[in-house]
């Protein structure tokens, strides 16, 4: 069994070695009456199972909470020994936490616990009940995840965090990071929420339902008071887990690792069907039985099930309305227990109230246990937004601004400082196609601007968290559906517009989210790339266009002139734009007043109304 301890005791481990750690148990320091529930009842006592790694530093400022899954224990990373299985020695994400790892312990205190109602050494359905000396069962409380949060709570109080740095939690940890923000919005500075949503879908629930009615229906569940004999509901709670492991997985999972294989043998007589399938969720059902108990089973997904911001503060915009956390919300392609919709819902509230929110969808063909099993990509993400330093969300600070060029001059460095002459100061920007972020950046340092950025490739998207920029990993048309009217002073398409399919709706739905748009584009109407074509007869590749036919994003080729015609048919109005160029034939056709000829490349800023 894990050994026990009042004190907290930080796990330290060098570089590159697996940490040894061992899983402590703290009586939480309570007043009189006791832990008070969300239904009003009360534990007199509750102990808490933890894990820390890492050390906590002098100014208790580098905590993270992890938040645990549903069926999950506070053995999250290393080597406990005191684990009877080799194959549970092993910490449950360990893949993501530990040093040098994306939630790294060489730089973050990092905290697991088993959650209030579990079994796994915190106080729940199978504990001693102090007023009668024999276990809880039919006596246990109904919780709540309010009350599971609440309970970490005190744990990192009487551990020494007033703060946290981060709260971490897939499904139904990711429930519990949501709740983190909500119930304490200024003791979590950021929240990172994985494969999770709000509440449960109706869907998602009727799994539960069934799952719970398969346990209380065993003959031997007894009404939960079956610990005295030791017989246990074995049958229920292997069906209630074949039932709940079938959301966490794919279609497409299952037919990879399945199909419709067979056994050799099976028991037709029980109408068994000897498909590889059918004994995989016997054999899930079987280990399950032997880790789990089945009490905590129906509390914790009763508690799950009823997780609801909604209905507990109104709307979502009221639930985290408080809040003071960055958001970074995670979503699986291919997860049907927490739809990618339900992640993307969540986004657009917390944008709609202007917080510093990040969004991405990762492509997994795992399901929901995808953020269990496939970390690789997740690794990436998480280590990028953790990074990263706070965010100066309107300070008014700045360096140096940049003082905007000439018209006429060219080049990546004279662009991005041409296009920062048309931004105010202290603005709120949206970069649509945003790439690494950089513009963002610069122009945070140079002009005091907070924005976020919209780019679909993931490497650009954990770029951008490196550099402290919010983003949303969408294509243009998905992330600004996102965003309600009004929401930015600014939105930005550099290098992107001839990128998207529609250019037209782009240009209306960057007009609908922000006050004012500017776009950057190269000009193919350039003298010089009429030259190139004419002498060569093959496509022009320069510093404004500087990919192959064959390999460039670039679908619709269009000229200054195609512009200000697209834009006087769809009402836009043009109101100050910018010709760069720096060959000579760019400045002699500028120098006649001919920009369609001289301009190499454009930027223009725009706004509703001719």
């Amino acid at each position: 069994m894990p050994s026990q301890a009042d004190t907290p005791k930080p796990n330290p481990a060098g570089n590159g070695e697996m940490m040894p750690v061992e899983t402590r148990i703290m009586k939480l320091d309570l007043p009189p009456e006791g832990f008070r529930l969300v239904s009003g009842l009360t534990l007199k006592a509750i102990e808490v199972a933890y894990e820390t790694y890492g050390t906590l530093n002098a100014a208790a400022s580098n905590a993270v909470m992890i938040c645990s899954p549903l069926t999950t224990d506070a053995h999250a990373a290393g080597y406990n020994a005191a684990y009877e299985r080799a194959k549970d020695r092993v910490g449950w994400w360990d893949d993501m936490i530990g040093p040098g790892k994306a939630i790294d312990t060489n730089r973050y205190f990092v905290i697991a616990s088993n959650m209030l109602g579990g079994c796994k050494g915190t106080t729940g359905p199978g504990s001693v009940n102090p007023g009668t000396g024999l276990p809880y069962g039919s006596a246990f409380p109904k919780i709540s995840v309010e009350d599971m949060v609440s309970v970490q709570r005190l744990l990192s109080l009487q551990l020494g965090v007033e703060v946290l740095e981060a709260v971490v939690g897939g499904s139904m940890g990711g429930m519990q990071a949501l709740q983190w923000s909500t119930a304490y919005p200024d003791k979590v500075r950021k929240c990172i929420c994985i494969a999770a949503a709000a509440c449960l879908s109706a869907q998602a629930l009727g799994f539960e339902i069934i799952g719970r009615k398969a346990i209380v229906n065993d003959p031997e569940f007894r009404n939960g008071d079956f610990y005295a004999d030791g017989a246990i509901p074995a049958r229920g709670l292997s069906y209630a887990r074949m039932i709940g492991h079938l959301t966490y997985l794919s279609a497409i999972s299952m037919h990879e690792k399945f199909g419709r294989n067979r056994k050799e043998d099976w028991n037709e007589s029980r109408f068994e069907t000897g498909f590889e399938v059918e004994s995989y969720l016997n054999h899930q059902g079987e280990q399950f039985v032997r880790r789990f108990d089945a009490n905590s089973y129906l509390h914790i997904t009763w508690a799950m099930d009823h997780f609801d911001l909604v209905a507990r503060h109104g709307s979502l915009a009221k639930a985290f309305a408080p809040s003071r956390a960055e958001f970074l919300l995670v979503a699986l392609s291919s997860d049907w227990l927490f739809f990618p919709e339900q992640t993307r819902e969540l986004g657009k509230v917390l944008l709609g109230q202007k917080k510093i929110v990040s969004l991405v969808e990762l492509e997994s063909p795992y399901g929901h246990d995808a953020f269990l099993l496939e970390v690789a990509n997740l690794s990436q993400v998480i280590h990028g937004f953790l990074e990263k330093p706070a965010f100066d969300n309107g300070s008014g600070k700045s360096g140096s601004k940049e003082k905007a060029v000439p018209a006429h001059e060219f080049g990546a460095a004279q662009d991005l400082q041409s296009l920062a002459s048309l931004v105010e100061p202290g603005s709120h920007i949206l970069d649509i196609g945003c790439g690494d972020g950089g513009l963002i950046d610069s122009l945070y340092k140079s002009h005091a601007v907070t924005g976020i950025g919209i780019d679909i490739d993931l490497d650009h998207v954990v770029e951008c968290l490196r550099k402290n920029v919010p983003v949303l990993q969408s294509d243009a048309d998905r992330g600004l559906s996102l965003i309600g009217d009004g929401a930015f002073d600014y939105a930005i398409l550099n290098r992107t517009l001839q990128e998207v399919k529609k250019p037209q709706l782009v240009l209306k739905e960057m007009l609908r989210v922000a006050r004012k748009g500017i776009v950057a584009f190269p000009n193919f109407a350039y003298a010089g790339n009429r030259l190139s074509l004419l002498a060569s007869g093959v496509m022009p590749v320069s510093e404004a266009l500087p990919y192959n036919w064959h390999d460039t994003p670039n679908i619709h080729l269009f000229s200054l002139d195609d512009f200000r015609l697209l834009c006087s048919r769809e009402g836009i109005r043009i109101e100050k734009i910018l010709y760069l160029g720096g060959t000579f034939l760019s400045k002699l056709f500028l120098g006649l007043g001919r920009p369609n000829l001289g301009s190499e490349f454009v930027i223009a800023r725009i706004s509703e109304g001719n």
